[in-house]
């Protein structure tokens, strides 16, 4: 039944506006003793390859101002093994589920989404993240190469869902692979990934973490989130966005939607308090409903004359 809070992403309709992020809730249930994780539009996993992958060496995480940087380089369990251990107990909890792809070549994503094909129904859509290196073609991130995002789309078609395309703000190409990777059949983009950058060791003047560079995130990226939404929008006003980056308050969340998104992720903010997705979530459905409005007329008003008409 469709809800005052539901929103669409797709074909795919969610009761609620908010989800966790990939990398920031885990791969099961580990929010499940912190709050009701079906509350929730949904809980998007931490990004799983076709095989068991160890990730970065350590350090893997560290504050960097405001913001927090990470390099935990992909660590997952393959999805075999998720599906068989993992799976059941987070689809235990009522949770619907968008599982997360990553791979190292075309071939890897084809594989993750064929064996995410017998998943059961709790799990509605797959993730594809596409802002991660493309060690095969040595081409750099897939994400910022429309060509080989569009292909690695149309080949995890197998997954027999869904697939929304996460995209990276680090290129002024998000709206060329933004067209690129619909035209190929996905369903929506998430948008985005973490920016990259860099800390010291103010010890031995070398990088913090074990890889050197990680991905920042958290409140200092919000800005670029809403930026990389409303261009996205603007020019593709049809193609559906998840909005992410930066969102720890309501408002933030609103703020995604108004410049196009149709429903948002919370990711670092778990870090500091693992209830945030939730908190996020009842504080925006309090904004909108003190402006008269669902959250799922919030999309693009940014770019129709804003909340004015909204306001007695």
């Amino acid at each position: 039944m469709t809800t005052a809070s539901a929103v669409r992403v797709g074909s795919l309709e969610l009761p609620a506006p908010v989800m966790t992020a990939s990398g920031t809730a885990g791969h099961g249930a580990e929010l499940a003793p912190y709050f009701d994780l079906a509350a929730l539009g949904a809980v998007v996993v931490k990004s799983l390859a076709s095989f068991e992958w160890a990730g970065n060496p350590a350090p893997r995480v560290h504050p960097a101002g405001e913001g927090m940087l990470n390099a935990v380089g992909l660590q997952g369990p393959g999805v075999p093994f998720w599906m068989a251990h993992e799976l059941p107990e987070l689809a235990a909890t009522g949770a619907r589920v968008v599982a997360s792809i990553w791979g190292r070549s075309v071939t890897d994503y084809r594989l993750a989404a064929e064996q995410l094909a017998d998943a059961p129904a709790c799990v509605v859509a797959v993730e594809v993240n596409l802002s991660c290196p493309n060690l095969e073609g040595r081409r750099g991130i897939f994400a910022h190469d429309a060509e080989l995002s569009a292909e690695v789309i149309a080949a995890t078609a197998a997954c027999g869902r869904p697939r929304w395309a996460k995209l990276s703000p680090n290129t002024d190409r998000v709206v060329e692979v933004a067209a690129a990777v619909r035209a190929a059949g996905a369903e929506a983009v998430t948008l985005s990934n973490t920016l990259l950058g860099m800390v010291l060791d103010p010890h031995t003047g070398l990088p913090a973490l074990g890889a050197g560079g990680g991905g920042y995130s958290g409140r200092p990226v919000h800005a670029v989130a809403v930026r990389t939404v409303f261009d996205v929008h603007a020019s593709l006003p049809d193609l559906p966005i998840v909005g992410a980056g930066g969102v720890a308050s309501g408002w933030d969340a609103a703020e995604l939607m108004l410049v196009g998104a149709s429903a948002v992720q919370v990711g670092t903010a778990t870090f500091a308090d693992p209830r945030a997705p939730l908190t996020v979530q009842r504080e925006l459905l309090a904004w909108c409903a003190a402006r008269g409005l669902a959250p799922s007329e919030l999309t693009g008003l940014a770019h129709r004359g804003g909340l004015i008409d909204t306001v007695e």
